[in-house]
């Protein structure tokens, strides 16, 4: 399996986008795409994964633009292609929308509750969504930090409150700024106080 974004060193047009699933599916592997319009400036929009899929060139596409409404029209367009959550803080609706994973990172800090919150989100039973709820509703604090420039610290951070081991960013990421840091020392302790410190 190869998990792709788009080509990313410029703003590409479609066609060049289009080419280059094509040309990374020579390789012969499942291709993931990854739509990650804010850092890449390539918006893979439904009908372009659509048109990609359609080619042989995406078996699944990792969905971080931040709108979950786009699984909808993704699965009206191409049904048989595989949805995986790309932002923490979008499990819930996304999951809801027939999400098949989840590429994610706050799970390096509280593993055990995400896996629990996924698992209620992707069920299908309309009886878990109760306590997903819930779950979702207290770390979501934590889990929009994962589409934050921040991310990375921010989840390092977290593991380190809880005893994971996160420790400091390689460069260029530098140290949080104090009051950053403290937010999300609050928030980690806070989501411990609630039973989600595993």
């Amino acid at each position: 399996m190869c998990h792709a974004a788009p080509p990313n060193t410029y703003r590409a047009n479609r066609e060049q986008v289009k080419d280059h699933y094509a040309t990374v599916g020579k390789v012969g592997l499942p291709i993931v795409g990854y739509n990650n319009p804010i850092d890449t400036k390539v918006d893979l929009v439904p009908d372009l994964i659509a048109e990609i899929h359609a080619a042989g060139n995406m078996v699944g596409v990792k969905e971080f633009s931040g709108d979950p409404r786009r699984i909808y029209e993704i699965k009206e367009l191409a049904p048989d292609i595989d949805i995986l959550i790309g932002t923490d803080d979008t499990v819930l609706e996304v999951g809801l929308a027939g999400a098949v994973g989840w590429v994610s990172g706050y799970p390096n800090a509280i593993p055990q509750s995400c896996i629990e919150l996924y698992n209620l989100c992707t069920s299908g039973n309309v009886q878990d969504l109760v306590r997903a709820q819930e779950i979702y509703r207290d770390l979501h604090s934590l889990l929009r930090w994962d589409s934050k420039v921040e991310f990375v610290e921010a989840i390092k951070l977290s593991m380190d409150v809880l005893g994971r081991k996160g420790g400091a960013c390689r460069p260029p990421r530098l140290p949080l700024p104090q009051v950053t840091a403290d937010k999300i020392i609050a928030e980690t302790k806070a989501a411990v106080a609630k039973g989600y410190g595993k």
